[in-house]
């Protein structure tokens, strides 16, 4: 009897190749073992209906809607949790966190998997500069839930803290460089020479979330802090021209030039809280994070399970030159406000990658 598994952000960047490795068959060619329940606030979206096509049961409902939770993990095994800290902000977001927890305790289910991100503010010895809002809302729960047990052996709840790093779709989004009218690609970033900044291919976590449903033994009462390569923006944009042959520089900003770049700096990093944290003390954390490279990979260990996916056979497959063409989280292409979309003005931009 298949396993039934909810996938709560199941339409978003990373939920949905963790529902396609879900349904994939086995390496033997037999069918998987697990069925998906992907819960989704509008089950006509392109997206959720690409997720039907391949075998999900839809469930229409939100994070926060805690009857369409109950309804989603009715006789399921186990859960893939990944809330939109985007959307709701801090406060509403923890708190749908331990509810959601909560409820798939009282449906006994057996695994739960937390969608979690680094904790930037204790990773930089609680220095506010550190403080990014949308990892440490994750991590504060994830905190919490590691401190729980972890039946391994019996009844009970397994769990497993699933810490991802920045995408490396990114690179159509906040990576991607400005193309100017010459043909050069040009990198603006604070994050300077040096620093950490760790990548995640999205069909590397698909695996990876396959795998840590299929291997509780090893993937459960751990966090598995994980990505597919470990980068300097300068190594970044390397790679982007040893892959295409195109011009590129790469232009180190402060803080302060870089975010003078964006117009709509101030706007809440969570678009539904009115007086939230804007997006540039968010992110001027965020970059600093990496500039300052607090996070930690065990590169070996993950290469021991999985060969990750490279920068460079990334740029290949998906034969990236540079361009914008497309979306990549759902609320840009839903038009639900612009966390990763701001706009700059190019002639500010290309005088100071001049100076």
């Amino acid at each position: 009897m298949s396993k039934i598994i909810a996938v709560i952000g199941a339409t978003g960047a990373q939920g949905t190749p963790i529902v396609k490795d879900l349904l994939k068959p086995c390496a033997d060619g037999s069918p998987s073992p697990y069925k998906v329940r992907a819960l989704t606030r509008n089950p006509e979206h392109r997206r959720a209906k690409e997720l039907e096509a391949l075998g999900a049961e839809l469930v229409q409902g939100s994070f926060t809607d805690f009857d369409s939770i109950h309804r989603l993990f009715e006789g399921c095994y186990g859960a893939f949790v990944n809330t939109d800290s985007f959307t709701v902000g801090a406060a509403v977001e923890i708190n749908a966190a331990f509810n959601i927890y909560e409820i798939a305790m009282h449906h006994k289910l057996r695994h739960y998997v937390w969608s979690n991100l680094d904790y930037s503010l204790r990773l930089g010895g609680w220095d506010p500069m550190y403080s990014v809002d949308h990892h440490n809302t994750k991590a504060r729960f994830g905190e919490w839930m590691m401190a729980q047990p972890n039946p391994i052996d019996g009844e009970g709840m397994m769990w497993t803290s699933f810490t991802t790093a920045p995408y490396m779709d990114m690179m159509y989004a906040m990576f991607a460089p400005v193309i100017q009218d010459d043909g050069t690609r040009l990198w603006v970033s604070p994050m300077g020479n040096g620093g950490m900044l760790p990548l995640a291919a999205l069909d590397d976590l698909g695996w990876w979330g396959r795998w840590t449903f299929d291997n509780p033994s090893l993937s459960t009462g751990r966090d598995l802090a994980l990505a597919s390569q470990c980068v300097t923006m300068p190594e970044m944009v390397e790679i982007f021209h040893k892959v295409t042959g195109l011009p590129v520089k790469y232009q180190p900003l402060t803080m302060e030039e870089y975010f003078k770049l964006f117009n709509g700096k101030d706007v809440p990093v969570a678009f539904d809280v009115k007086d939230g944290k804007s997006w540039e003390s968010n992110f001027h954390a965020w970059w600093s994070m990496w500039r300052d490279g607090i996070t930690k990979r065990d590169m070996k260990w993950i290469e021991s399970i999985h060969p990750p996916t490279t920068l460079e056979n990334w740029m290949r497959e998906h034969k990236y030159d540079g361009t914008v063409p497309k979306f990549l989280l759902k609320n840009s292409e839903d038009h639900r406000g612009n966390p990763l979309h701001l706009k700059f003005d190019k002639s500010t931009l290309l005088n100071s990658a001049q100076a």
